[in-house]
C-alpha cells in the first residue's frame, strides 16, 4: 500500500505541471510521499519508494519526449527516476529527514538539469510552480532555489504536524521533530520575503513596439517529413511549395497582414522558419528585407543553414529596414537526439535509428545577445536583446548570459511543431515565466505553430496564441536594466548551499562515515571491526 502511495504521490506532482497546471498538487504529492516513507523506512524500501515517486511524476510529465525518441523517453525517464531513488536512499531518517530529504531531492533535480548530455530540465518541480505563490524566489536563486523551497514546504508540513506522522512515538519525539520542521518553514518564509524585496530590474523609460508572427500550420511534423502547401502556405496534398518553403511562406503571409506604422520597431519570427544553404544573398533574405523596408522595422528571424553534408547551424539573425543582415546569435544549447545525436557512431553500430536526425547542429559559442541598430528605439544608439532559442529557455543560465551582456529585453524564438499535444509547448510558456522573473525582463516568445506570447517581469502572460493558429500579436514592451540577484550569482552558490544543508542534516541524524578496518598491532591476532553507522 505504501508503494502505491509513493507512486500516486508522483502522479499528483505530474498534475501540478503544465498543461494540467494544478500547482497546489505538487505540495500535496510531496506530503503524500513523505507519509509513505515515514520517519525511518527500511533501507530496502527507500530507493524503491523514491523511484516510484519520481516515475509517477516524470513519465507523464516528460511524455513529450515520446515524439522525439520513444526509446530515449523510456531510458531517460527511468534514469531520472533513479536519481530520486538514490536521493531517498541516502537522505537521513528520523527528525532530520524533513531537512535532509528536501536537500537530497533538490540535488537530484539539479543533477538532471545538467546530466547527461547537458541535462533535460523539463517536467521540473520549478516549472510546476511558475504560477504559484512562491515563484518570486527565482529572482534570487533561480530554478534550484524554487525546487528546494517547494520540496522543503512539503516535507516540513508533515514533520510540523505530528498527527499525520506515521510511527511517531511519544510527545517528546514529536515535539523535537516539529522543531526541525518549524525552523525549516520559518526559513522558507524568510526567503520568500527577501525575494519580494530583492532587486527586479528597472524601466529605462524606453520601449519597443514588438510584433510576434506565428505562421500557423499542423503539429507533429518533422524536418525529414515531405509536406506540400499552396502558394499562400496553407497545407495541401500537393502544391508548388514543399518542406521548409511552406513554413517560410506561412510566415510571410502572416507578416503581410501587418500595416506600416511609425510605432512598430521589431518583428520577431520563430526558430528555423527559414532553411537555406546560406542566408546571405538568398531569396529568403530578399523577401524578409522587403517586409522590413515596408514596415520600417527590424526583423529578428530564425535561420537554419547547411554546413556540409553532416552539419547545420541554428541561428537568430537581425535584418534591418535597410535590408542589411547585421547580427546573429547561434544556438549554444542543442537538443540531444533532436538537433544532434550523442555517441552517433556507437548507436549506429547498435542499429539505433540515427537517420531520424541525419545531421548534427553546430553549437554556437558567443554570448546570448543581438543588437538592433540605431533607430530601433527612440533616443537609442542600439538596443541589445537577450536571446534564448527554443530549448535554451529551459536553462536559466542562457537568459542570464544574455541579460548580463546588456540585454534589455528577452526573446525566445522556438519551434515545437514536431510534437503532438501541448505538454512541451505549455511547459515552455511556464519556463518563459521563470526566465522573465529571474532576469527582470519582458519576454517575447515566438513559435511557428504555438504557443506565442508576451511575458512580463512578474511572470504574467499576455496575448497567448492557440496551437496551429495563424496569428500576429503586438505589444509595446518596456526596456529594462539592472541585475537581479540571480543574474549576478547564478545557480552554483545555491547548489553548494543545498549540499551544505544536506551534509548538516546527515551529520545531525547521527550518520558518520565508515572507517576502514584497522589491523591490530603486530604480534596479535585481533582485528578491530568498523563501527556501525
Amino acid at each position: 500500500m505504501q508503494a502505491f502511495a509513493a507512486l500516486g504521490a508522483g502522479v499528483l506532482v505530474a498534475l501540478s505541471l503544465p498543461p494540467w497546471g494544478l500547482w497546489p498538487l505538487a505540495f500535496v504529492g510531496i506530503i503524500v510521499f513523505e507519509v509513505s516513507l515515514g520517519d525511518a523506512p527500511a533501507r530496502s524500501t527507500r530507493f524503491r519508494y523514491g523511484w516510484l515517486f519520481a516515475a509517477g511524476w516524470l513519465f507523464p510529465g516528460m511524455v513529450w519526449m515520446w515524439f522525439l525518441t520513444a526509446p530515449g523517453y523510456l531510458l531517460a525517464t527511468a534514469l531520472f527516476a533513479t536519481f530520486h531513488g538514490l536521493a531517498a536512499l541516502v537522505a537521513p531518517t528520523g527528525r532530520w529527514r524533513v531537512v535532509g530529504r528536501a536537500a537530497a531531492h533538490t540535488l537530484a533535480e539539479a543533477l538532471r538539469f545538467c546530466f547527461p548530455f547537458g541535462g533535460v530540465p523539463l517536467a521540473s518541480l520549478a516549472i510546476s510552480q511558475s504560477t504559484g505563490p512562491v515563484v518570486g524566489v527565482v529572482r534570487i536563486g533561480g530554478a534550484v532555489l524554487l525546487t528546494w523551497i517547494t520540496f522543503q514546504i512539503g516535507f516540513a508540513i508533515v514533520g510540523a504536524w505530528p498527527l499525520v506522522r506515521p510511527r511517531a512515538t511519544g510527545l517528546r519525539d514529536r515535539a523535537r521533530g516539529a522543531f526541525h520542521s518549524a525552523t525549516a518553514l520559518a526559513a522558507v518564509v524568510a526567503i520568500v520575503v527577501i525575494a519580494a524585496l530583492a532587486p527586479s530590474g528597472t524601466d529605462t523609460g524606453r520601449s519597443l513596439r514588438v510584433a510576434v508572427v506565428q505562421g500557423g500550420g499542423p503539429q507533429g511534423t518533422h524536418a525529414v517529413d515531405v509536406t506540400y502547401c499552396a502558394a499562400d502556405g496553407t497545407p495541401a496534398p500537393s502544391g508548388p511549395l514543399s518542406g521548409a518553403a511552406c513554413v517560410t511562406q506561412r510566415q510571410l503571409e502572416a507578416t503581410r497582414t501587418l500595416q506600416p506604422s511609425d510605432d512598430l520597431d521589431v518583428v520577431v519570427w520563430p526558430e528555423n522558419v527559414i532553411d537555406v544553404a546560406d542566408f546571405a544573398g538568398s531569396l529568403e533574405l530578399t523577401e524578409v528585407a522587403a517586409e522590413a523596408k515596408r514596415l520600417h522595422a527590424s526583423f529578428l528571424v530564425g535561420v537554419t543553414e547547411d554546413k556540409g553534408e553532416n552539419n547545420f547551424t541554428n541561428a537568430q539573425v537581425v535584418v534591418t529596414p535597410d535590408g542589411d543582415y547585421t547580427d546573429r546569435y547561434d544556438k549554444v544549447r542543442r537538443v540531444p537526439f533532436g538537433e544532434y545525436v550523442p555517441l552517433r557512431g556507437l548507436l549506429q553500430a547498435l542499429g539505433a535509428p540515427t537517420n531520424l536526425v541525419p545531421r548534427n547542429a553546430i553549437a554556437g559559442t558567443g554570448p546570448a545577445i543581438l543588437t538592433i541598430p540605431e533607430g530601433a528605439a527612440p533616443g537609442a544608439t542600439g538596443t541589445k536583446v537577450a536571446v534564448v532559442i527554443s530549448w535554451e529557455v529551459f536553462f536559466g543560465g542562457r537568459a542570464r548570459d544574455g541579460v548580463s551582456h546588456g540585454g534589455e529585453l528577452l526573446i525566445n524564438p522556438t519551434n515545437g511543431s514536431s510534437y503532438t499535444w501541448t505538454v512541451l509547448q505549455s511547459q515552455q510558456v511556464a519556463s518563459s515565466r521563470l526566465r522573465a522573473i529571474e532576469t527582470g525582463r519582458w519576454e517575447a516568445q515566438a513559435a511557428p505553430t504555438g504557443f506565442s506570447a508576451f511575458v512580463s517581469p512578474d511572470g504574467d502572460v499576455y496575448d497567448r496564441t492557440s496551437v496551429s493558429q495563424r496569428a500576429v500579436i503586438t505589444r509595446t514592451l518596456p526596456l529594462r536594466t539592472g541585475d537581479t540577484w540571480y543574474v549576478r550569482i547564478g545557480d552554483k552558490p545555491w547548489v553548494a548551499l543545498v549540499v551544505v544543508v544536506f551534509i548538516v542534516a546527515l551529520l545531525g541524524s547521527g550518520w558518520r562515515p565508515r572507517r576502514g578496518i584497522r589491523s591490530a598491532p603486530r604480534g596479535t591476532d585481533e582485528v578491530t571491526a568498523p563501527p556501525s553507522p
